[in-house]
């Protein structure tokens, strides 16, 4: 039995059955999906789609990410935010146009089914982006800190690692739980096209909405798949997702 954490998705359900390949899931595996699963590639309905049949075989858990949350608003209203329309929306809403007013209603159930976190037996978090309260996702007040926060994630990967656990210094946030899964920062920001861990962090946005990877990691051996970079996967859509991060990372080296 495992349970394999699987990043942000973006539209690429190409990479995704990819990656599913690649990891030989069984039906014992229960399989932690982070957020975003729309918004970049071509096939975010069809990404939805598969996702809503894979539930019913195959042991699943759904993390809402903010893509989430602005492609359900736009299944209950017809209105899109502009934000989201500038940031993958509109492939999104291209994405709808051959599917049913039925189908349509069965995604947005599917949305609102979604979890906003998840802690499992061991006092692990899972979570798109991050929170803000010094005593634990239960007590956040601002919800939208649930799919936005990236200070979680700044935090951990600027601490020093030498500060005890024990040591006022060291953050709070970063001792409520055994460990913690986010996506939301595209790891490429720091020019790793792999999954990244900071103090108790696991960062498994490796950049598949750009020109990186879908990956799994495996909670209890740390086990990595990945997909091949997604936009081999869509060879007609290259250059449309390129990532700024890695762009202005080479540019800096020169």
């Amino acid at each position: 039995m495992r349970t394999l954490v699987i990043g942000d998705i973006h539209g690429g359900l190409k990479a995704l059955t990819q990656l599913l390949e690649r990891v030989t899931l069984t039906k014992d595996d229960t399989l932690i999906f982070l957020g975003d699963y729309v918004d970049g590639w071509s096939e975010s309905a069809q990404v939805i789609q598969y996702l809503i049949a894979l539930s019913k075989t195959q042991q699943c858990i759904f993390v809402k990410g903010n893509h989430d949350v602005w492609c359900e608003d736009w299944l209950r209203t017809g209105e899109g935010e502009p934000v989201w329309l500038m940031h993958g929306g509109k492939e999104t809403v291209e994405s709808y146009k051959q599917f049913s007013v039925e189908d349509r209603l069965a995604h947005l159930n599917f949305f609102e089914r979604m979890k906003l976190y998840h802690i499992d037996t061991e006092n692990r978090l899972y979570i798109h982006a991050g929170f803000t309260s010094l005593h634990g996702v239960e007590h956040e007040k601002f919800p939208m800190n649930y799919y936005f926060d990236r200070t979680l994630w700044e935090t951990a990967v600027s601490m020093d690692v030498t500060i005890e656990k024990d040591y006022y210094l060291y953050p709070k946030r970063l001792k409520l739980y055994k460990e913690i899964y986010i996506g939301h920062t595209p790891t490429l920001r720091y020019d790793s096209d792999k999954p990244m861990n900071a103090i108790c962090v696991w960062n498994i946005d490796t950049g598949a909405a750009f020109n990186g990877k879908l990956s799994a990691i495996d909670i209890e051996t740390k086990d990595i798949w990945q997909s091949e970079e997604v936009q081999t996967l869509y060879p007609e859509e290259r250059g449309r997702n390129t990532s700024p991060y890695r762009l202005i990372k080479k540019k800096r080296k020169l």
